[in-house]
């Protein structure tokens, strides 16, 4: 059924994919004003003075609409319980992929803008990929437990 928890937390899986699409992921500061370096799921881009040089980082937009919709997807199985605890470990892994991107972007590229010593400030479109790992593994936990409830009323007929 879709009322269920594991379906709200599905949902709030694709909720917090779009929070990342649509919010910054990392800024950093430089020494000076005009030094700037800014993520988000779509572009990589720092400011240096007047100059504004920006990368494409469109795989991480990608990944979260992939994301997405396996989240949205897996909240319709709810007659497949073991297709859904195997959709979200895809979903696991794909998130785990995600993080790693985006902490390698802001850790080994970021070094490279402003001040070396300075990691620069995570935003809410990081924040919205840990709580995205954090819903998968709870809406996992829970049809994991509703496909132990139905075997235990099946061993009782």
């Amino acid at each position: 059924m879709i009322q269920r928890i594991q379906s709200l937390l599905l949902v709030l899986i694709a909720v917090a994919m779009g929070v990342v699409l649509s919010f910054p992921i990392w800024e950093k500061s430089g020494t000076g004003a005009d030094l700037q370096a800014t993520l988000t799921a779509l572009q990589y881009t720092h400011k240096q003075g007047v100059t504004n040089f920006v990368n494409p980082v469109w795989y991480i937009g990608g990944l979260a609409l992939l994301i997405a919709g396996i989240a949205l997807f897996t909240v319709f199985q709810y007659r497949k319980r073991l297709l859904q605890m195997g959709l979200c470990a895809v979903n696991a892994i794909l998130l785990t992929a995600m993080m790693g991107v985006i902490l390698y972007a802001t850790l080994i590229t970021g070094k490279e803008y402003g001040n070396p010593a300075d990691q620069g400030h995570y935003r809410i479109g990081f924040y919205a990929v840990v709580a995205a790992l954090i819903a998968n593994a709870l809406a996992n936990r829970f049809i994991r437990r509703d496909e132990r409830l139905v075997r235990d009323s099946d061993r009782l007929r």
